[in-house]
Formats: structure tokens, sequence, C-alpha cells
């Protein structure tokens, strides 16, 4: 599938622009997040706890697409230095979507990583509760955040919904959880799409 276009092709509107999207993110969400779920499933049960806990559909948009810095980087679980490395997916998949959706769902991916800092600063329980994959990920994203970035991250936009989706996204590595499929989510990210373009 081809990246490059995804991420400089010139669109004519909002439904050839999702055909696109679906189709990358069906192709290259086959390759594995971890042991346990590929990329895409785990971007689909993100998006399903989002539904779950009563969060609209930027946000349920959101939690969809939170990684898809991983996919345009291409970090997966077949490379060995996947996760050992911080090539900032988060920043790179938030630029990428709000150019796309603007800044109501670009920025709380853009914070994922850093809730998961805050989370491991301020709650023992959450931090003892990450995988092993996340645990080795903390290391090379910074550690648990100080005192005064903690004051720092609260406040900042969106940072409420940041900490949210960073615990769907801890909570979203399950092999065989029934969840919806991909398409599910279409109408909703075709919509805010053109409501972002309507705006520009």
């Amino acid at each position: 599938m081809n990246t490059d276009r995804l991420l400089h092709g010139t669109f004519t509107g909002a439904d050839e622009f999702c055909d696109e999207l679906f189709a990358y993110l069906t192709a290259v969400g086959q390759s594995q997040y971890d042991e346990t779920v590929t990329q895409l499933e785990h971007a689909r049960q993100t998006a399903a706890l989002a539904e779950a806990d009563g969060y609209d559909q930027a946000a349920q948009v959101a939690a969809l697409l939170h990684d898809i810095g991983h996919l345009l980087l291409d970090e997966h679980d077949a490379h060995h230095n996947f996760l050992a490395e911080d090539l900032h997916h988060e920043i790179v998949g938030a630029r990428y979507l709000t150019r796309w959706f603007g800044p109501d769902i670009g920025t709380p991916v853009a914070l994922h990583v850093k809730a998961k800092r805050y989370l491991v600063a301020t709650d023992p329980a959450y931090a003892n509760s990450l995988s092993v994959a996340s645990t080795r990920s903390l290391r090379v994203q910074g550690g648990p955040m100080t005192g005064r970035e903690v004051d720092a991250f609260l406040c900042l936009p969106h940072a409420d919904l940041a900490i949210a989706l960073r615990r769907w996204d801890d909570n979203a590595k399950r092999a065989g959880v029934a969840v919806p499929e991909l398409d599910h989510w279409r109408p909703a990210v075709c919509r805010l799409v053109n409501e972002a373009s309507a705006v520009v």
C-alpha cells in the first residue's frame, strides 16, 4: 500500500480520502502490534472502548487512528527494534491527522504518549499494569513525568481526552475480543473530514 500517496496525494473530496485511508488501514494494519494483536485489531479495540465509555465520535476516531504514526513510519513487531527507540509516532500521526481532521483529533493523539508518562507518575496501579512492551517503550519516551511536567501537562488542551485515550490504548491488546469492523467508523471519519475541510 502506498504510504506516499496517503501522505502527499491530492484527493477530490472526503469520500476519496476515506477510500484511500481505509484501504491503507486494512492493508498495512495487518502487521503485528505485538504478539497478541495486529495494529488494526489494536486500533479497533481502542475505538470500541471509547464508544463503550460513551465518548463522542471525534474521540472514537482519535482512538481509532491514534497509532497511525506507527503505520506511516513502518513501525511494527516484525522489526527487531520496534519500541526500542522513539521515533515520535504520536507527533507524526498527530500532524497528519490535524491536517485532515483538525486539532480536536490531532491534539489528543499528540499527547497520548505524554499521558502514559503522566499516569505512571500519578497512578501506581497504572504503572504496575503496563505490558512488557509499554514498559519497554516508556524508558525511551522519557520515563515518568516530574511534578512540574505533571502540572504543565494538565494545563494542555485535550489533556483529559489524552488520558482517557491512553487508558483505552493500554486495554486494547487482547486476543479474540469481539469489536466492530473498521467500516463501523467510516461514516464518522468521512463526516469529520468534511467538517474540517469546511472550516478551512
